[in-house]
């Protein structure tokens, strides 16, 4: 990991269709830039329903990434 990285991992469903549950990509600065690269990288995440955490806080719109964050990729999980 470099000192601009991020650290993305991936749950369930999401890391089936990334076959990875762990990345690191340079710096995105934020969750809309780091989901056009995934959406670009890996297209079938396009038509999945997931959320964002960064830093252990779930990502609302538009979320600040800070460098060297840990990013996780979450897909919907039901209980009661």
């Amino acid at each position: 990991m470099t000192p601009t990285s991020i650290h993305v991992i991936a749950f369930g469903m999401i890391a089936e269709k990334i076959k990875t549950k762990e990345l690191v990509l340079e710096y995105m600065p934020d969750t809309e830039v780091l989901l056009g690269y995934l959406y670009q990288q890996y297209p079938e995440l396009q038509h999945t329903k997931f959320g964002i955490a960064v830093n252990k806080k779930m990502a609302v719109g538009k979320t600040v990434i800070p460098i060297g964050a840990e990013v996780a990729l979450l897909p919907p999980f039901s209980g009661g």
